[in-house]
């Protein structure tokens, strides 16, 4: 398990790549933007991106809204 901050909170994951993590929570065919320690990772790059230790995730979905 690796220590991660994921939207300003402290959680465990067993997720290797930022797709493992999006798969954990539920997120994996959800529209969402990402990023991690602030940099942005597109849709395509998200199974090649490795997750450290210590990383800051970003997952941000657009609402609508009137």
């Amino acid at each position: 398990m690796t220590r991660l901050t994921l939207n300003g909170d402290s959680i465990e994951s067993a997720a290797a790549t930022l797709a493992a993590l999006l798969d954990e929570r539920g997120l994996a065919t959800t529209k969402c933007a990402t990023a991690v320690n602030e940099a942005f990772v597109p849709a395509a790059a998200r199974a090649s991106h490795p997750l450290h230790p210590g990383d800051r995730v970003e997952i941000v979905i657009p609402t609508q809204g009137g």
